[in-house]
Formats: structure tokens, C-alpha cells, sequence
């Protein structure tokens, strides 16, 4: 016989209705993830861009934002890949007119990747509106709910983090 907990689960999630639960909470994150998940191919396929150069350019936008320079070397640490992947990957941003490379301001030696103004503003029109949306969402909750809602998602990265032993997610 299925047990309750398992009628109220998610992925076999039942659908009676009864008080909100963490079983409920999951499967908003699930919704969530599916949206932005769906949100991401859109603007991925908007900008001709597959997942690792969105992530690369991600990443050099941030650094420019808190005043980072990166080199080939920082991005290849970020994104795990090799060197050799990485220069690959920075040749085609810079062919496709994404990413700039040029000495570092003090050092003339290395090489700085910066993102050019056409993909800044790509991505401000891609993700702009829906910045802002998200922000209006997130200053809409209180003080004591912004406190639950990510003391949840905290709890959840660490569960999703955990190691994995011998094919079982750690508890």
C-alpha cells in the first residue's frame, strides 16, 4: 500500500488538497526551476549562445561589475574546463563579437577578457525586464518570510550539494 507521504511526494506527487507542506515547497521549486530552466534555452537561442559561453559571459560581466579583470586562467577555474577548451571557447566569443581580449592595464604581458558594449546591451534586454520583475517579487516579501524563504533555499543547496557515497546522496 502507498504510504501518504509518498501520494504527497511530487515527482508522484498527489494532487488532494490539504495544508501547504515542504512537499509543496518542493514542487515550487521544481515549477521554478522548469521556468528559469526554459528562460535560460530562450535567451541562450536569442543569443546564439550554447550554456558554457552564457556561463563565461556571466562570469566576466560579474567580475567587471566588482572591478575583477579575468584572464583565460580565472575563466577556465570558473567553468572547470581546460585550458585549451577555454581558449577555444574565448575564440569563438571574440569571433562571434561577444568578448574583447586586450592587455592588462598594468601588466602588458597578460590578457584581460571584458564583454563588448553590443553583448552588455543583448543581455540587458534579454534579462532586464525580468530582473526587475524578479526584484519587485523579492522586496514585495517581509522581513520574516525573506528570512524563511532562504534559510529553505540554503538548507536545499547544502542537501543538493552533499557528497555522494557509493551511489546514495550523503545525509
Amino acid at each position: 500500500m502507498e504510504s501518504v507521504e509518498a501520494r504527497a511526494s511530487g515527482y508522484w506527487y498527489g494532487d488532494e488538497p490539504r495544508d501547504r507542506t515542504g512537499v509543496d515547497a518542493l514542487n515550487a521549486l521544481r515549477r521554478y526551476r522548469s521556468a528559469e530552466s526554459e528562460m535560460r534555452r530562450r535567451t541562450r537561442t536569442a543569443l546564439r549562445l550554447n550554456e558554457t559561453d552564457m556561463l563565461a559571459l556571466r562570469y566576466v560581466v560579474n567580475a567587471a561589475r566588482d572591478d575583477r579583470d579575468v584572464s583565460s586562467k580565472d575563466l577556465a577555474g570558473y567553468l572547470g574546463i581546460s585550458s585549451a577548451s577555454t581558449t577555444v571557447l574565448v575564440d569563438r566569443l571574440v569571433a562571434s563579437g561577444h568578448m574583447n581580449r586586450s592587455k592588462h592595464p598594468r601588466d602588458g604581458r597578460a590578457v584581460v577578457l571584458t564583454v563588448t558594449p553590443n553583448t552588455h546591451q543583448e543581455m540587458r534586454t534579454a534579462f532586464g525586464d525580468m530582473h526587475i520583475r524578479m526584484m519587485d517579487v523579492a522586496r514585495g516579501l517581509s522581513s520574516h518570510d525573506a528570512g524563511v524563504v532562504s534559510a529553505f533555499l540554503d538548507s536545499m543547496t547544502e542537501a543538493v550539494n552533499a557528497p555522494v557515497d557509493g551511489g546514495n546522496i550523503a545525509r
